[in-house]
């Protein structure tokens, strides 16, 4: 066989599908009562706050290092926070889990197709469980509430299925974040639930409700929406609603539960699967040209010698979704 390019077009659909997260505020002992949790209004905030950022010209020039620090630094922004006389937050969101690993969405090379679509057969045949337990956990352990987790009392996670006669209940500050798997019977069963929604033998759909214990009235932490270029003097935080209530972006969502990555050199802590390890917020992409998606992939459907690791990282590129191919602007 000649030595497989990628495609000039080449994608994969997502397979892991979150909505949108709704967010309500309500009292710890009401958990098993879902008629008691009233939907979290945003509000405005103005706050008349101190400067504490200067450029470097205005930190040599005391005089108007002094003009600006007496200068108020006024604020004006979105805020979301539990009822004063609630405790809780609850976070609810569904998943669905689409199958079909074995066949790109796009795909205008036959050859590469063919290759693919056998690799990745004998893949799932066989090591689908790995990944479904690290998804699983990352559904118990919390780890999409992010701000919301910090700092919490207390939080319960349950799961719902059709198959199920009652929800898979975890306690998420049994399963670190520092981890990505645990040996654990409901871990396992809710791994199942995701491997057979994965490998196509039936449709997943998981309904997942949070209690997060914070304290009564404390702040909760919606989704930030992105406003580039915002006039100076209007609004500058705007916080992601459904109707005015406080939701969190169903992307956010997908970005923590595909928290699964500790394949990667040197790997201190697991990080989202993507492309070549990119972590915005640190600046970083842990995932060189020698062990990225692509090169892997074709190492890979070239019969070149690949780790078992590396193809847990590809497979799980599949599920995450993207546009791959050597065409694309």
């Amino acid at each position: 066989m000649p030595n497989l390019t990628l495609p000039t077009v080449l994608a994969f659909d997502r397979k892991l599908e979150p909505s949108d997260a709704l967010m309500y505020s309500g009292k710890w002992e009401n958990i098993k009562d879902d008629k008691r949790w009233q939907a979290i209004e945003l509000f405005e905030r103005r706050n008349r706050a101190v400067k504490s950022n200067f450029k470097q010209e205005v930190l040599d020039n005391e005089e108007e290092l002094q003009k600006q620090i007496a200068e108020a630094n006024l604020a004006w922004g979105d805020d979301a926070a539990l009822a004063h006389d609630n405790d809780t937050l609850k976070v609810s969101f569904s998943l669905r889990i689409v199958g079909g690993l074995d066949r790109p969405s796009v795909c205008n090379k036959f050859e590469f197709e063919s290759s693919y679509r056998e690799k990745i057969s004998n893949y799932t045949n066989s090591n689908l469980e790995e990944l479904a337990k690290r998804y699983a956990h990352n559904i118990g352990n919390g780890r999409f509430l992010w701000r919301n987790r910090v700092g919490a009392q207390d939080i319960i996670v349950l799961v719902s299925h059709s198959s199920l006669s009652s929800p898979l209940e975890f306690n998420a500050y049994d399963f670190s974040l520092n981890d990505t798997t645990a040996d654990d019977p409901s871990i396992n069963a809710l791994a199942q639930l995701i491997k057979a929604g994965l490998a196509g033998n039936e449709n997943t759909l998981l309904s997942i409700n949070t209690y997060v214990k914070l304290g009564e009235g404390q702040r909760v932490w919606p989704s930030q929406e992105m406003v580039l270029n915002s006039p100076k003097g209007e609004k500058s935080r705007h916080l992601f609603n459904l109707k005015g209530k406080a939701a969190m972006h169903c992307e956010k969502i997908g970005n923590a539960l595909r928290t699964i990555d500790d394949w990667y050199p040197d790997a201190m802590a697991p990080i989202a699967i993507e492309a070549y390890g990119s972590v915005t917020q640190r600046g970083v992409a842990y995932r060189s040209s020698k062990n990225d998606f692509k090169t892997l992939l074709l190492k890979w459907l070239n019969d070149e010698v690949v780790s078992d690791k590396d193809k847990h990282f590809v497979a799980a590129m599949v599920i995450r979704g993207g546009v791959f191919g050597e065409g694309e602007s």
